[in-house]
Order: C-alpha cells, then structure tokens, then sequence
C-alpha cells in the first residue's frame, strides 16, 4: 500500500513536493512549478499556507 511521505532525499525545503513527486512517480521538478503557479495564481498567501500545513501533517519518510 502506498503511502505519503515527505522525502529526505529529494527536498528544497520540506519535502513536501518531493514526496508528493514520489508518491504519484512524476519528476519532482514538475511538481514544484506546478506548485509555484498555483501559488501565484491563487494570491500567494493560500499556496503557502497549504505548503505549511501539508509540511506539518504529512510524516517523514523512514528511508
């Protein structure tokens, strides 16, 4: 069973796009601009904010 983690390996800040990036097995690249665009496109304070809380509640990865 799949689960989402955080990544230790492929993170810039948190991990949250590189776990988000291993879990659905696309580049981690193309989830960090998407993510980015969303965020500028929703007025910046609610893409950060999901960020935030998504680094809070998703568990680090064991491996």
């Amino acid at each position: 069973m799949k689960r989402l983690y955080r990544s230790r390996t492929k993170k810039m800040v948190a991990g949250v796009c590189g776990g988000i990036a291993e879990y659905f097995d696309v580049d981690e690249t193309i989830v960090r601009l998407g993510v980015a665009f969303l965020t500028v496109a929703t007025g910046i304070f609610p893409g950060v904010l999901f960020y935030f809380v998504a680094a809070v509640i998703m568990p680090e990865s064991s491996i």
